[in-house]
């Protein structure tokens, strides 16, 4: 595939993501929506795991975030552990995309000030800095799917889960 086929196909997604955000219609995607962009881009299924590019990669996740609160030492350390473990694993090329997208969102462990209704509690590393950003916790509701980006607030981050 070439460099032109794959800026035209990112700038058709974009397109219709713009596109699709400005309507009425609410909703999310799911990852049978990423899967049917991903075929309209026209990238097959091979394709797209040979570019490293998968269809959930394509899209922004819609996240809700329940709550924001501190992060414990215990939380912070393990958020750390899961980023670097997930860092290590990406090949060079992996780690020139995930370095675009500067920040990845990693499961941490749920304490007691995490929401009862939270299914994720989420930490956002820096891949430039190879630290923890902030000192934040996100209670999500929804996570992402893995590998599609999300926003936290005012960061846009790869979700990588718990690196499993």
């Amino acid at each position: 595939m070439t460099s032109a086929v794959l800026k035209i196909s990112s700038l058709s997604v974009a397109t219709t993501l713009i596109v699709a955000a400005c309507s009425n219609t609410p909703g999310t995607f799911t990852s049978a929506d990423s899967d049917a962009i991903s075929r309209a881009s026209g990238m097959t299924t091979a394709e797209s795991i040979a570019t490293g590019a998968p269809g959930g990669a394509m899209i922004s996740a819609v996240t809700f975030i329940i709550a924001k609160h501190e992060a414990t030492e215990h939380q912070r350390r393990i958020a750390e552990q899961r980023a670097r473990a997930v860092y290590l694993k990406l090949s060079a090329k992996q780690k020139a995309i995930v370095r675009k997208t500067r920040y990845i969102a990693v499961d941490t462990v749920r304490d007691e000030h995490t929401s009862p209704r939270a299914k994720k509690a989420v930490m956002l590393w820096d891949t430039q800095s190879e630290q923890v950003v902030g000192n934040n916790v996100y209670d999500v509701q929804t996570p992402p799917p893995v590998g599609s980006t999300a926003r936290f607030e005012t960061y846009s981050a790869e979700y990588v889960g718990s690196g499993t």
